[in-house]
């Protein structure tokens, strides 16, 4: 099979062919569509000498900030730990077509500060890199970054009492929804928050609703493991991953508040471990179990997704909402040599306190008009069934009048024939003499 052979990714020319457009389907038409308008839009404000957030720049250039001299600076390797409330963002990676990204946002302050020069020289790695809407309470990154002290002098403890506070300065710079919490001094330059990360857990927050929690756990307990992943993602195979085994240390459904209650509108999420994650592997387990909480599936069914050698095609299904989910934890071996700075911590405490504050008079805003409403469909229609939410509404896409399961689907392409489309396509070489490793992938999680 293809899979035994070494593949290169060719990367695609940004001009396509009449014929590529032909053979592209149209979900794919409709995405290159809103890139171009995206695009579009970005060289409209470049032209009208717009910034990003829509202010006509009058600064002119005598009036300009003296460049910073980075040749009689010093630096300093570190871990850079900070949330984001992702929901508003097009993910967390730069995109050549928008400015609404986490990483955008974070070089602009990393620039505006002077604590890089540049991106390209800044040795700099990101743990995950999550997808559009999802948030983070624990991103991670290593970067060189100005230091007041010679590299000599940068472990001593004084050092690092007395040095540039990064948080502080950063988060003067960074939108509300973006803050930094702390640093880690590093003294070897080659670590990686990418490669060094030991463990990484996302949570995925959900009402109970409707749902069968106790069938939801059973469900979990199938993913613990190391097992062939490639029917709960999304097949990257373009970008040349063809291997979907990762290991699943811990899958457990947690309550926010552990009382014992029953009400609907209780919090509940799920928490899970790995080393590394696949495109959308959480977002496909979330929508499994949704699933099997609805009790529209079994428990079982994990374990029919998990044989791929009995059913190595994926059945059509949609991806739970990328809103709930959250990069909650980042693992490293040493993690008591954490930065921590009283001010910071009770100045981002304030800010997610007073966006929690509003969020949540919205919310309980909207509960109690639909309580009102439910009293009153009650009174004038006493025959009528119990309305609220079940928890499918956080499964993305149209909802079925007559529910398949999930077995009984349609299925996708096999691995084996996605190969040999990209190949087809020129977007992948099968070939001997290439150099590839496959991708341990912990990206676009949502």
């Amino acid at each position: 099979m293809t899979t035994n052979k070494e593949l290169c990714v060719n990367k695609r020319n940004k001009l396509l062919s009449k014929e590529e457009l032909e053979g592209m389907s149209k979900e794919e038409l409709i995405d290159k569509v809103i890139q171009l308008q995206a695009h579009n839009l970005q060289l409209k404000n470049i032209i009208q000498k717009r910034d990003p957030d829509g202010k006509i720049s009058e600064e002119s250039p005598s009036k300009k900030k003296r460049k910073f001299d980075f040749s009689k600076a010093y630096k300093r390797h570190i871990l850079l730990k900070f949330l984001y409330l992702g929901w508003d963002y097009q993910g967390y990676a730069s995109q050549e077509d928008s400015v609404s990204t986490i990483e955008y946002h974070l070089f602009r302050a990393l620039e505006k500060t002077c604590l890089i020069e540049k991106r390209e020289n800044a040795n700099y790695h990101r743990c995950g890199r999550t997808d559009k809407g999802v948030s983070a309470f624990s991103q991670t990154i290593s970067i060189d970054v100005r230091s007041k002290f010679p590299p000599e002098d940068q472990m001593l403890p004084e050092s690092l009492e007395n040095e540039l506070n990064y948080c502080v300065m950063l988060n003067q710079s960074l939108p509300d929804d973006i803050r930094c919490i702390s640093w880690h001094p590093l003294e070897d330059d080659t670590f990686s928050a990418r490669f060094n990360c030991q463990e990484r857990s996302y949570r995925y927050f959900f009402p109970r609703g409707k749902l069968s929690i106790p069938a939801m756990r059973e469900g979990c307990v199938h993913l613990q493991g190391s097992h062939d992943f490639r029917n709960l993602c999304k097949m990257d195979v373009a970008n040349g991953v063809v291997s979907f085994t990762r290991t699943i240390e811990s899958a457990v459904i947690k309550e926010i508040a552990q009382d014992g209650s029953d009400d609907p509108h209780s919090m509940m999420f799920l928490e899970i471990k790995s080393n590394a994650f696949l495109w959308h592997q959480i977002r496909c387990i979330m929508s499994v179990l949704l699933l099997i909480g609805l009790e529209k599936e079994k428990p079982e069914v994990i374990l029919e997704l998990l044989n791929v050698q009995k059913n190595p095609r994926k059945p059509q299904y949609s991806l739970a909402s990328d809103v709930p989910l959250n990069l909650y934890e980042t693992s490293f071996e040493d993690k008591d040599s954490w930065v921590l700075n009283q001010q910071t911590l009770e100045r981002v405490i304030r800010d997610l306190e007073t966006q929690w504050m509003f969020s949540s008079i919205k919310t309980t805003m909207m509960l109690e008009m639909a309580k009102d409403l439910k009293r009153m469909l009650l009174e004038k229609f006493p025959e009528a069934s119990e309305v609220g939410c079940s928890g499918e509404e956080l499964i993305q896409g149209a909802k079925m009048k007559n529910y398949k399961r999930l077995m009984e689907r349609s299925k996708g392409e096999s691995l084996e024939d996605r190969i040999e489309h990209y190949v087809k396509k020129r977007r992948l070489n099968v070939n001997q003499q290439c150099y590839w490793t496959t991708v341990s992938s912990t990206t676009n999680l949502s």
